[in-house]
């Protein structure tokens, strides 16, 4: 039986608009829930995704000293920009502020004005999308990972088990067109928590599985610089590749504000958001450290590019196919996260074009036995689909895993880590030019920039080979 009903306001403005009165009073109707806890898993499962795999690789590139400083440099960055983010929820108070920005261009809206939010629009929605684009491909891995597995255990190591990605590609996107049809960032807290959950998981087991290698070889591994090349123009461009991938590994705060919409007040959301962003990266940054350090330690220079596809380790093989499930399920959560932002603001800019079209405006109650009750929207449905199936044929074109993280994560970290929270910090805070603080920002954000131009030269390098080869 289906029912039709009016479709409400989307949870999420559209980002490029500050929302009106009409539409912040619309916003009450979602009761805000979430606490520090929700707010933990939100980050979590946005944090610790694909990034993760690739630490021992970056750590193999950089060495036993610019490795695990790298790590910690970006996690101290990361902690730095969500601590100056949380306090742009509300305008112009950070606490008791009348404007909510629920989203990251809003907020640079109400503190630098249009063009900057225009300008900041683009990186956070090619952002949202190239992590839908590096998450297929990181699942597709993991299943074809699992099919190798089972191969090499019946086979021995030494047989040829290669298969393709393609496949895996077009399942995951398969599996990610229901699961788009949740409506909005407020409705998906169960999934977070059940996605981070899974991503403790195998980061776990990675960890493990590294630290019982050590053990077990009683020898550890690598060298104080890292990979040896033939010149040392490769060795930039490795290095620099490296440093794109850790980069990617931190980068959230873009779903930041989203997350902070979700919390309940009192106390206010900057406060619980504050407490959230210190605790998830500091315990995500052990993690970090654990995973790239035993996995850099079990096989030194020669650490595949996902320590858990790349078949360093290839027993227990029950095992290794459980940490690759563990990697899809968090994956199909780690999707949903940056895209239902990207969902909102597209699909609240088309209401606002067609305001009385009924294909937009109402929504379809399918009941069936036993299932819980759905809320369809045909231009969600379409729209939605339509999203899933792009990423995913990018995926199919570009399934290089290390070089696609390292491009995204050195092309976004300086303008949507640095730039922009440093600039709202400022004119938030009325901070003068060429005041002690002021110079210290100014020095931060340059060190910044030049890392950035680092990282991504030679990513896009190494993608530019990957591709051609």
């Amino acid at each position: 039986m289906v029912e039709v009903e009016e479709t409400e306001e989307l949870a999420s403005p559209l980002l490029a608009d500050v929302p009106s009165s009409s539409s912040r009073k619309s916003h009450r109707s979602f009761k805000r829930t979430g606490t520090v806890w929700t707010a933990i898993a939100h980050i979590i499962t946005g944090v610790i995704g694909s990034g993760v795999l690739s630490l021992a690789w970056s750590m193999a590139q950089l060495g036993w000293i610019a490795g695990p400083l790298g790590i910690l440099v970006f996690g101290v960055i990361s902690i730095i920009s969500s601590l100056l983010l949380c306090d742009c929820y509300r305008y112009p108070n950070p606490e008791v502020g009348h404007i909510r920005n629920r989203s990251y261009s809003q907020a640079v809206r109400s503190y630098l004005g249009k063009k900057s939010m225009y300008v900041c629009e683009i990186f956070v929605q090619e952002s949202y999308y190239g992590y839908g684009i590096a998450y297929t491909i990181t699942s597709a891995i993991s299943m074809r990972a699992i099919q190798r597995s089972n191969c090499f255990h019946n086979k021995g190591h030494d047989a040829p088990c290669e298969f393709g990605d393609n496949l895996y590609i077009l399942l995951f996107g398969v599996i990610q067109i229901p699961f788009s049809q949740i409506p909005n960032f407020h409705e998906m807290e169960w999934l977070s928590i059940f996605a981070a959950i899974m991503s403790f998981a195998y980061t776990f087991i990675g960890t493990a599985l590294g630290l019982a290698k050590v053990i077990g070889d009683r020898r550890i591994r690598g060298d104080i610089t890292g990979v040896s090349t033939t010149n040392v123009a490769e060795k930039v461009w490795l290095t620099s590749q490296a440093v794109g991938d850790i980069a990617f590994a931190y980068t959230y705060n873009i779903i930041l504000l989203e997350i902070e919409d979700t919390l309940k007040d009192p106390p206010p959301q900057n406060r619980t958001m504050k407490k959230a962003s210190t605790a998830a990266v500091l315990l995500i940054t052990f993690f970090f450290l654990c995973c790239g350090c035993f996995g850099y330690a079990a096989f030194g220079n020669q650490a595949p590019g996902n320590i858990l596809t790349g078949f360093g380790f290839y027993e227990p093989y029950w095992l290794i196919d459980f940490a690759n499930v563990c990697i899809v399920l968090h994956l199909v959560g780690g999707y949903q996260v940056y895209s239902q932002p990207l969902f909102a603001a597209a699909e609240r800019w088309i209401a606002k074009k067609l305001p009385n079209s009924e294909v937009i405006n109402k929504n379809y109650t399918l009941k069936l036995p036993v299932l819980p009750e759905l809320r369809l929207n045909v231009l969600r449905l379409c729209f939605r689909t339509a999203y899933v199936a792009s990423t995913t044929a990018l995926a199919m074109l570009f399934p290089y895993f290390n070089q696609v993280l390292g491009v995204l994560g050195a092309f976004n970290f300086w303008p949507l880590a640095i730039y922009f929270p440093v600039e709202m910090y400022l004119v938030q805070n009325n901070v003068r030019a060429w005041t002690r603080l002021w110079v210290v920002l100014q020095t931060f954000r340059v060190l910044c920039l030049v890392c950035t131009i680092f990282a991504f030269i030679g990513s896009l390098e190494g993608l530019i080979n990957s591709k051609l080869t």
